[in-house]
């Protein structure tokens, strides 16, 4: 018993240190958790509009192909750019947001640069992206503080003035137009970019992202943080996207077909998602996911304010132990192990539809992984319990087997159940055997006591198998003598029948076995009594000890029964026993006996062979 709260008590522990960890610092053990959230996640954003006046113009297949004639192969030449600028300036747009890099100037094509820069000259609403490198890669490196008003970092208190980053920067673009940030994809552990950064400290100094430069140039609240989880919207392409040669065709127009109003107060965002070009991340939404659309939606979120929060990890774990513990008192009080179950199914649901519900309100609550531990450990527990039971099923199946055929306790335990079967003691209706055996006396004077045992058990191993053929119960060997009886474990209306027929066979199974005695044989027999009524069943004895067996009148009388036999007949019923056989067998009657401690005589017969019809 010690060594079993000894092991609850570790694995409870155990449990509650492994939750803890994988809920403080997720995704180390497992990824379901990061998996099961951006289903929910998905879910969620196929239902939400995005904002509509966020407009990308896309650099597709269908662009490179039919500009090629007109400015020539990718990449393009700035002023491409440049006349494209010019023309959605002239609408009025909220912002231009390029999400190509022009980290290398047209060295072949110099004044394509200066076009380009002359159409964004002096405009304060066109942004570039720039990208981080490590410092040990190909890279523009500089001191922080040098880049500081450029590249609009913050510098913290913290601030480490002799600080330098590596950075791809728009070196295309004169450094009077720098609006930049930064579009380093941030991915999880597990490859899936659910987060967008806002600002990346380096020594002190915060680094703003694309995004971030955005929104807070066009007056939107930008919460100074590392990053931002992003609250999707729609589907793989969820903005009005506008294939950049159309824009650049209607340039050459007389007529443009195309509304003079199309980008007014928008904000346009120009990417590339050319299969050449391979801008694709792996997301909640899409393994193939276009990096401009992120973009869009780091973008949208912050000037909707519509972003995801993420609750701190440590009420997670206290909810986790909480269910934890509430599993580990149910197992320690013995509690129904169902009990347990059926809490877990209904709170499951209920937790994971909480958890979507929570999505619109920009809560994102990771459950998978409380929900996966908490049943885990009930399992584990009721798997152990059944380990418990299993054994107690077979070392009751083990003992009864001693008393009943292993067939008839194996029905008896699962009607039952194995727990404290047979322990209580009833009143059933049997029929007891008692066989005794004659001449042991002379037997055990001619022979040495290792042969009388081999003898007593190849002789009880004959009779025991008679008995449980008939589906009988053995009490007890009282020395040489054998006590059975029918009707219980089990019920069994035919009882005394199958009890009159075991003796009958048991008597046929004497004469076999006397053969192998050879002279001792004449002085051995044994005499055979039965009797049916009711009698007390059941495990009875002190808390110590106890035997399966049977008391009362009926056993008593069947002793005495089986101690009338001698001189008279090898089998002995009462009438009780014969009138229960009904037709089904033959007897011969013998009369009236005084029996001890009964006032009325017993009138007993014994089985016979039936007479041909």
């Amino acid at each position: 018993m010690k060594s079993s709260l000894r092991f609850i008590h570790v694995f409870t522990l155990l449990i509650a240190l492994v939750a803890g960890f994988e809920i403080l610092w997720p995704r180390h053990l497992l990824n379901l958790d990061g998996k099961f959230s951006d289903w929910l996640v998905k879910l969620h954003a196929e239902k939400q509009l995005v904002d509509k006046d966020i407009v990308i113009l896309n650099i597709d297949d269908r662009s490179l192909i039919q500009m090629e004639e007109k400015v020539g192969r990718w990449p393009w030449p700035r002023s491409v750019y440049g006349e494209v600028v010019e023309s959605i300036l002239r609408q009025q747009p909220k912002a231009i947001v390029f999400d190509l890099t022009f980290n290398e100037r047209d060295k072949d094509r110099p004044e394509s640069d200066q076009v380009f820069n002359d159409a964004i000259r002096d405009k304060k609403n066109i942004f570039f992206p720039f990208v981080m490198r490590k410092i040990d890669q190909a890279a523009h490196v500089g001191k922080l503080s040098d880049l500081q008003s450029r590249l609009a970092l913050i510098k913290t208190p913290a601030a480490n003035d002799f600080a330098q980053g590596a950075f791809l920067i728009p070196m295309a673009i004169e450094p009077e137009q720098w609006r930049v940030g930064t579009v380093n994809f941030l991915e999880d552990a597990d490859g899936v970019g659910r987060r967008y950064s806002l600002y990346t400290n380096i020594d002190g100094w915060l680094v703003p992202s694309l995004p971030a430069r955005v929104a807070q140039d066009l007056g939107y609240q930008v919460p100074q943080q590392a990053d931002l989880v992003l609250n999707w919207r729609g589907t793989r392409n969820p903005y009005t996207i506008v294939s950049f040669v159309d824009v650049y065709e209607d340039l050459d127009r007389e007529k443009p077909i195309r509304s003079s109003q199309e980008f007014k107060n928008k904000i346009i965002l120009i990417g590339a998602d050319a299969s050449s070009l391979h801008d694709l991340r792996v997301t909640p939404i899409d393994s193939q996911y276009w990096g401009s659309n992120m973009l869009a939606m780091a973008i949208d979120n912050l000037k909707n304010q519509q972003f995801l929060y993420t609750p701190p990890a440590w009420p997670i774990m206290l909810a986790t132990l909480a269910a934890i513990t509430a599993i580990y008192a149910c197992f320690l009080s013995r509690v129904n192990a169902l009990y347990p179950a059926l809490a877990l199914t209904i709170a499951t649901p209920v937790v994971i539809t909480a958890s979507y519900l929570a999505l619109p309100y920009g809560v994102l609550v990771h459950v998978l992984i409380p929900i996966i531990f908490a049943w885990v450990y009930y399992f584990s527990l009721a798997l152990r319990e059944y380990w418990i039971v299993h054994r107690s099923y077979q070392a009751t199946i083990k003992e009864f087997g001693r008393y009943v055929n292993p067939h008839v306790v194996k029905e008896w335990v699962a009607r039952e159940g194995s727990e404290h079967v047979g322990e209580k003691a009833e009143s059933r209706e049997i029929t007891v055997l008692f066989s005794d055996i004659r001449g042991f006396t002379t037997l055990s004077e001619s022979r040495t006591p290792e042969q009388i045992v081999d003898l007593l058990n190849r002789y009880f191993t004959l009779q025991v198998e008679v008995i449980f053929r008939y589906n009988g119960t053995i009490d007890k060997f009282i020395g040489d003598c054998i006590m059975a009886f029918w009707g219980a474990p089990l019920d069994n209306p035919q009882h005394a029948l199958d009890a009159v027929k075991a003796a009958v066979e048991m008597s046929e199974v004497l004469e076999k076995f006397k053969q192998e005695l050879g002279d001792l044989s004449a002085d051995f027999d044994v005499g055979i009594g039965l009797h049916s009524g009711p009698a007390v069943v059941g495990s009875i004895g002190s808390s110590e000890r106890k035997e399966f067996t049977a008391i009362g009148d009926t056993v008593n009388l069947a002793s005495r029964i089986e101690g009338m036999t001698k001189g008279v007949s090898r089998i002995l019923v009462s009438k009780e026993t014969m009138l229960l056989c009904g037709d089904a067998l033959d007897f011969e009657a013998f009369g009236s006996y005084k029996v001890k401690g009964r006032e009325q005589e017993v009138e007993l017969f014994a089985p016979s062979p039936r007479k041909p019809t």
